[in-house]
């Protein structure tokens, strides 16, 4: 009986949003119990009752992308888990906490988010592909494309986990015992050999998905231009890994304040130049030959082998109507207050409001970007112009008629307050905001540049509303293809792809003289990683950046300690890595040792 219930709910949201060509993400197979997945026979249905047939294939694979909405976002540990260790991000310190503050064995939700949360889904995958390989009342092309999303899956969830964690054991795909998520004597693989596995699983996806110009393909789902985007930035990411020791990257970056005239001021940004540090696992591995490989995937993917795939218009990008156009490569969303199947996106970067058309934000609206983060911009781009909250009401400043403004510079301050950074009153008040309330701006965890993208939500006052998580974009994998053709001696097509990016913003366009020049390898490396930091913000990308680059403990501890919002960024060599979970070490027999500087 309580099987046929968990069937007709899975019924109902697949009628409901497959057939409106967008995804939601439902599990029924497994439950997590402890530091495993487990099945509960007496409430939940297996996958052999689920039977033969298009709609029991498509719950297999629903049941698997639910894991990312159940195990991970759920709860609120993605994304921050992946988003608060990096230069340019910022928020309120109790919010940050142990991990913002790079304890990282002191934020138990990281296992259950990261580790947990990624085997988990692993472990489900591989059981639905065993039941889909079986099916025989499906086509096959039907059956390939399902077994295409699984494996895409399982790839993005092992290149989230090698990131993160260095050598991890490889999960056995023809593991008897279902009720395992991993074996008890799994040893890590090297990080190679991982990569080697990722890849195994994604060349395979980009012939069995459908491409999106295929009748078949639903709008929501990942296709072969999704698998080929991801096979691009996974051979870039292992390509910057390898790159030789010293090799140069300059950053914007710098601490946070200055006093001037006795006041606590921003401080203006300070180009520094770090040289990268050898990352250990990667010694052996070309960088050019991998680089190679980076840009024939992406140039295949922008060459339409996969499909039509285009930018978005920024006027549209990051609407609620625009989240499955083709740009979103891998995205994750759900049901607008669902109690169970939800994420906190939107309230934790945008915040929910008191009632709907309400001025004041209720909670929520923590996290943002930095001050260093928001000066790297063009003036007019509109990523700072449109992209960023400039002023905004909390619930306790209805009474005082106030509210904040952002940024602290003399047009916005004269702006929102009619005088400028000297305290002079600006005579034409044109400009300012004139709506008769009092914003001022706070050198703390209140004020901090806030991005808009998560903004456009069914219903905003309440707090599981329906913000897209992407995961995988177009910009992203355009960026990697601008970053691979520098690295192989191709510096104008190199900005070409650069400045597609840079003109969709309005931000000025690079070149390699004049104004804006890139002359030198290094200053398009750096202007290209540059840019991935500032398209790709509130995205959980800029930490596997700095990472891939060598260059993380150089950028954080440039910070000088505290960020914006005075949260610890100072990190050690520790920090290269996440500990493994203490659960792993106690039941895997082939694991004796976690990773270095944790115990």
């Amino acid at each position: 009986m309580k099987g046929e219930i968990v069937m007709k709910k899975i019924n109902k949201y697949l009628h409901s949003f497959v057939h409106k060509s967008y995804i939601v993400l439902f599990s029924f197979v497994l439950l997590s119990s402890c530091s495993w997945i487990e099945e509960n026979p007496d409430s939940l249905i297996t996958p052999a009752q689920l039977g033969d047939s298009e709609q029991a294939c498509d719950q297999l694979v629903t049941g698997v992308y639910s894991k990312w909405i159940y195990d991970m976002f759920c709860w609120g540990y993605f994304p921050r888990m992946l988003e608060f260790d990096a230069d340019y991000i910022s928020g309120p310190d109790w919010l940050f906490g142990t991990f913002g503050a790079g304890n990282f064995q002191g934020e138990p939700d990281l296992t259950d988010a990261l580790w947990k949360g990624c085997y988990g889904l692993i472990g489900r995958a591989n059981t639905a592909e065993r039941y889909i390989s079986e099916m025989k009342n499906i086509s096959s092309a039907y059956k390939n494309n399902a077994l295409g999303e699984l494996r895409f899956q399982k790839a993005f969830a092992y290149f989230l986990l090698v990131r993160a964690y260095g050598p991890i054991p490889i999960q056995n795909e023809q593991m008897v015992n279902e009720q395992m998520v991993n074996e008890l004597s799994n040893p890590r693989q090297e990080v190679t050999k991982v990569y080697d596995h990722i890849i195994g699983l994604l060349e395979p996806a980009t012939r069995m998905l459908y491409k999106n110009t295929d009748e078949a393909y639903r709008p929501g789902h990942v296709s072969a231009g999704s698998a080929a985007g991801l096979l691009a930035k996974v051979y870039a990411t292992e390509a910057a890994y390898a790159m030789p020791a010293g090799t140069e990257l300059i950053v914007r970056t710098g601490a946070p304040y200055t006093t001037v005239n006795g006041n606590k001021r921003y401080a203006p940004l300070q180009t520094l130049t770090f040289t990268k540090q050898a990352v250990p696992g990667y010694e052996s591995l070309d960088p050019l030959q991998l680089y190679r490989q980076a840009a024939d995937w992406a140039e295949e993917l922008l060459g339409g082998t996969y499909g039509t795939y285009e930018l978005s218009d920024y006027s549209v990008l990051w609407t609620k109507a625009n989240a499955t156009a083709s740009e979103f490569l891998f995205s994750i969303g759900t049901v607008s207050g669902d109690a169970t199947y939800k994420t906190s996106v939107h309230t934790q970067y945008e915040g929910y409001m008191t009632a709907t058309g309400s001025d004041f934000i209720q909670s929520g609206g923590w996290t943002g970007c930095t001050r260093h983060w928001y000066d790297l911009f063009d003036h007019d781009d509109y990523r700072i112009t449109k992209g960023v909250r400039h002023r905004w009401r909390n619930y306790t400043q209805r009474e005082s008629n106030s509210g904040f403004y952002y940024p602290y510079d003399d047009e916005y301050t004269i702006m929102a307050t009619g005088r400028n950074l000297a305290g002079d009153w600006v005579k034409d008040p044109s400009g300012i905001f004139a709506d008769g309330v009092n914003y001022y701006y706070s050198t703390d965890a209140q004020c901090l540049a806030f991005t808009t993208k998560y903004e456009d939500v069914t219903d905003n006052a309440i707090d599981n509303a329906d913000a897209n998580w992407p995961f995988l974009r177009l910009a992203d994998v355009i960026l990697v293809y601008a970053e691979a053709l520098n690295e192989l001696g191709k510096p104008g097509d190199a900005i070409t792809q650069l400045n597609k990016i840079r003109a969709r913003s309005n931000a000025s366009r690079a070149s390699m003289g004049g104004t804006n020049a890139l002359s030198t390898q290094t200053l398009r490396r750096s202007a290209i990683i540059e840019e991935r930091a500032k398209e790709l913000a509130c995205e959980a990308d800029r930490r596997w950046d700095l990472l891939r680059w060598g260059i993380y403990l150089d950028a954080m501890n440039a910070i000088g300690g505290t960020d914006d919002s005075g949260v610890n960024k100072s990190r050690t060599a520790r920090n290269l890595l996440f500990p493994l979970p203490v659960q792993e070490l106690n039941t895997n027999a082939a694991i004796t040792a976690n990773n270095p500087g944790w115990q």
